[in-house]
């Protein structure tokens, strides 16, 4: 019984160090898993910016626009680097964008595929509310946010 026990705990040690050591900062497969350092973010409706979000000034320039009853054609949520260039997310690690809408009242975003970079504004009823865009890091739905936008207004007109 008790080369039993020994062997319960000596398994139960080594799983424990093996989830410690997955779940570690450090560079434990060889795989680096820089994400690059994002400066803005652009939100790109039909090939033109439509509003852009500075990391260094924590403010918008532009705002987002839509019918009450209507929804925006595709539009695009691009991390940019400091050169201006698309930020490029490693294939081995999980990052994904979540939305959030103060008032869904008033509007919603929706994306076609949960996660994906990008999605439709949806006008729920006139009025105004602001958006916020988070890169979240981890599986979808129960990651944390590496990065979160201020909030950008959100304006839904009469159609």
């Amino acid at each position: 019984m008790q080369f039993s026990f020994r062997k319960h705990t000596l398994a139960m040690t080594l799983v424990g160090s093996l989830v410690l050591a997955a779940c570690s900062d450090g560079d434990v497969t060889g795989v680096e898993d820089d994400h690059g350092e994002a400066a803005q973010v652009q939100l790109v409706m039909n090939g033109s910016v439509i509003a852009t979000f500075t990391f260094a000034t924590n403010s918008w320039v532009g705002e987002m626009e839509v019918e009450a009853g209507q929804e925006t054609p595709h539009i695009d949520v691009n991390f940019l680097d400091e050169d201006g260039d698309i930020v490029p997310f490693s294939t081995n690690v999980e990052f994904y964008l979540e939305v959030e809408v103060e008032d869904p009242t008033i509007a919603e975003f929706e994306q076609d595929t949960p996660g994906e970079f990008g999605g439709h504004l949806h006008g729920e009823a006139v009025g105004e509310t602001d958006v916020r865009f988070m890169l979240m890091h981890g599986a979808i739905g129960s990651g944390h946010a590496d990065l979160i936008t201020a909030w950008v207004h959100a304006h839904v007109e009469a159609p």
